[in-house]
């Protein structure tokens, strides 16, 4: 990943995880969304990893492939 992209990710998560009390002080949703794209095999799932990592968020995988409704289980 090109070091400048690597390191302006870094500072935005930085900002969006200190914000969280002054997000809530004001009634403000904390909450902070990004758009990945590319060819397969490009580290899209790296990305939210590292991401998550750095966040100290966990992961949930879940498969919805065969769910069509809310009573499917």
């Amino acid at each position: 990943m090109n070091p400048a992209k690597k390191h302006a990710i870094m500072d935005d998560l930085n900002v969006f995880k200190s914000g969280r009390d002054y997000s809530g002080h004001i009634g403000k949703a904390w909450k902070r969304g990004y758009l990945l794209y590319g060819l397969p095999g490009t580290g899209k799932p790296t990305m939210v990893a590292a991401m998550a990592n750095h966040l100290d968020y966990d992961i949930y995988d879940v498969e919805l492939t065969f769910v069509h409704s809310n009573a499917d289980q």
